[in-house]
């Protein structure tokens, strides 16, 4: 039976209104992928240039495959390896999908959310969404309804609340739209475990700040809290009133905490934390550099894009 909250979300994207919505990864902002009005409006609302495209969210296989020119054995492969789950699949889009969700570039990213509640929605919806992160663009993501309604609440008809996130940052992208499987964002879902499925995957290079990008979250300063970040080692620390988060190497601070050696339970807890010191009043956030390694990728790409200046 459908939670009635979802019931009245799904009439909500059928009508071309945003809704936020629970995954894994983090909270989105979504609208039927299919309905350009409506997906101008996520543009709108989170102040998002129109270079960056946008994820579309499915509820099967099927669904993901009218979406798209070709179905490549590598997309049957990783898609029965990792979905549902955190990672989005860039391939040729059909003429269904609208250039405005894809930045006019000729493909499309598709993932299928491992959320009950965001499955739920898009099937009750009947329609893909496109979904990116329920903040205003360059922002922390969103890992709670709190999150969310703080960032968009005037600008979406409703906020599901469905407690906080597990996976903590956004899925990994790859794009298998040419010969060769190329990252185009790192996640949780590793380059060698893909690697495990389908063999070698290149990384792709950085992204022009005036062009389409290839997948969201390329801009070079991106996932910013308001506080500044900066990435140290050794706990050597700005001057001034510092949050500190740490995993190896403490330091005197005003605030902060250890964090989790573990990659998952470290991405679990990063951007929550992150919320609760951006609202303190520090002169800045130091992280401790993570260490180097395919697991930790994903993590690390968010740091640098949150300190970029």
């Amino acid at each position: 039976m459908i939670d009635p909250q979802v019931e009245a979300a799904a009439k909500l994207i059928r009508a071309g209104e945003l809704v936020a919505f629970p995954t894994e990864t983090v909270y989105g902002v979504g609208a039927n992928a299919l309905d350009v009005t409506a997906v101008d409006r996520i543009y709108e609302a989170k102040g998002r240039p129109r270079t960056s495209p946008l994820i579309v969210h499915v509820a099967s296989i099927a669904m993901a495959r009218e979406l798209v020119k070709e179905w490549p054995d590598r997309a049957s492969l990783l898609a029965e390896r990792f979905w549902p789950g955190p990672l989005t699949l860039v391939l040729p889009k059909s003429d269904r999908v609208p250039d405005r969700v894809t930045a006019g570039l000729d493909t499309v990213g598709i993932r299928m959310p491992d959320h009950p509640v965001a499955l739920d929605l898009i099937r009750e919806s009947g329609v893909p969404i496109a979904a990116p992160s329920a903040n205003r663009f360059s922002e922390l993501s969103p890992t709670t309804a709190a999150h969310a309604r703080e960032a968009l609440a005037s600008s979406v008809a409703m906020v599901l609340d469905a407690g906080p996130t597990q996976v903590g940052i956004e899925s990994t992208v790859l794009s298998l739209a040419g010969p060769e499987a190329v990252l185009l964002r790192p996640g949780m879902i590793s380059q060698a475990q893909i690697e495990e499925v389908i063999g070698p995957v290149h990384v792709f290079p950085a992204a022009r700040p005036e062009a389409a990008h290839a997948s969201p979250g390329m801009h070079r300063k991106h996932y910013s809290p308001r506080t500044p970040l900066v990435m140290v080692t050794d706990g050597v620390l700005p001057e001034g009133r510092v949050a500190y988060l740490w995993f190896q190497t403490p330091a005197l601070a005003a605030g902060g905490c250890q964090m989790p050696l573990e990659p998952h339970a470290y991405a679990a807890r990063l951007y929550r934390v992150l919320h609760e010191l951006d609202s303190q009043g520090f002169d800045c956030i130091a992280v401790e550099r993570p260490p180097l390694g395919m697991m930790w990728a994903g993590i690390t790409d968010r740091l640098e894009r949150a300190a970029h200046s």
